[in-house]
This record gives C-alpha cells, sequence and structure tokens, in this order.
C-alpha cells in the first residue's frame, strides 16, 4: 500500500471542519476526524476505486459528512488534495500540487 499525504491545504481544510463540528456538538469533530480516517484507509486499500472528477484525480465522498476527499495517486504516495465540502464552489481546489 502507498502512503498517503495531505496537502497543506486540505490538512487545514479538513482540521477546520473537525473545529466547526466540535463546536456545535460535542465529540462531533472527532466523529467526523474518524470517518476520514475511515475513507483514507479505503482510498489506501482501494485507490482506483473511485471515480475521477477531472484528469486523474479522484472523488471519495465521506457517509455521514457533507465532505468528499478529491486526491491523486503518484508512482510513490496517494496525495490528498481538498478536503471539500460539497456545496463549495467544486473547481476552488484546482492548482494544488
Amino acid at each position: 500500500m502507498k502512503p498517503v499525504r495531505f496537502l497543506s491545504p486540505a490538512e487545514w481544510e479538513m482540521v477546520q471542519a473537525a473545529r466547526y463540528y466540535e463546536s456545535k456538538v460535542p465529540h462531533l469533530g472527532a466523529e467526523f476526524l474518524s470517518e476520514i480516517h475511515r475513507v483514507v484507509k479505503g482510498i489506501k486499500t482501494h485507490p482506483d476505486a473511485a471515480p475521477k472528477v477531472k484528469g486523474e484525480i479522484r472523488r471519495r465522498i465521506l457517509a455521514r459528512f457533507p465532505y468528499a476527499i478529491l486526491y491523486q495517486t503518484d508512482p510513490d504516495e496517494i496525495v490528498v488534495l481538498a478536503v471539500m465540502h460539497l456545496r463549495r464552489n467544486p473547481d476552488y481546489w484546482r492548482g494544488r500540487k
């Protein structure tokens, strides 16, 4: 299995979303991060299973939260480009490398 690396903006998005959920309901931020972990584990196991959204970039949607993980598979690693809210402009992350 290839390692997974989050780009800094994607990691920031993940942390901000977790903080937001935690501010609304105790432990909901931790549940969000747990769901991220579950989806990333699935990406590591089956990196080519998610549909492509642009070129070689794929999207996995979280089960309980309105977020998706956008990623690409490189020769040595899987790179998470965005932890995207599904109601946000769908192209805001373009240009991240």
